[in-house]
């Protein structure tokens, strides 16, 4: 019986929005996405729905070739895999098909971003942080709970989880443009194991 995995993506890109966040919060990472694969073909989070637009957020499929992400020359990042089990990998994946099959109703948590920032505590239903909402798959699949209010959680607090970072530096070289290199031996020459 093989072994189940989620990957945790933690990106900060180039725009204004991540350059305030990172400013004010000094934290390496400003986004966060969930995979259920290594190669990162299922990722998912909440973001800008138009790659211009910063003021419109939802949930959507990501592509580190696309998007936002295809700006940035350098895209620095980490990807923890997490061991899981296979009834929360399914209870995630559940989750998920749940978020996919009713994305029309799932809008960014734009005042939660601001409480964030202030620290404090606010769930607003249907509206979700980045960060918010890796967290919420998490939580509700059994996986990890850091016990604190799912809004202020910030990309920096996933490296809190249980998991090995199996690369962390410029994402382009293991996903470019052009799809040259796999992914999966990218990966396997930037190995790390969290402490």
């Amino acid at each position: 019986m093989g072994k189940n995995y989620l990957y945790i993506v933690l990106t900060r890109t180039n725009t204004a929005i991540s350059n305030l966040i990172h400013m004010m919060t000094n934290d390496e990472y400003t986004h966060a996405a969930i995979s259920l694969d290594k190669e990162l073909d299922n990722m998912y989070s909440f973001a800008r729905r138009n790659t211009y637009n910063p003021f419109i957020g939802r949930f959507k499929k990501e592509d580190i070739n696309e998007g936002i992400y295809r700006f940035n020359e350098i895209l620095p990042g980490t990807i923890i895999e997490v061991e899981v089990s296979k009834e929360q990998y399914e209870k995630a994946k559940t989750l998920l098909e749940g978020f996919i099959n009713n994305s029309d109703k799932y809008k960014y948590n734009y005042r939660g971003l601001i409480y964030n920032l202030l620290n404090k505590p606010v769930t607003i239903e249907n509206r979700f942080l980045c960060s918010e909402f890796v967290y919420y798959i998490l939580k509700e699949s059994g996986i990890v709970d850091l016990n604190m209010p799912r809004n202020l959680v910030k990309p920096q607090d996933l490296l809190k989880v249980n998991g090995k970072i199996i690369y962390e530096g410029n994402l382009r070289e293991i996903k470019p443009l052009n799809n040259r290199f796999s992914i999966k031996e990218m990966i396997k020459s930037h190995i790390k194991v969290i402490s």
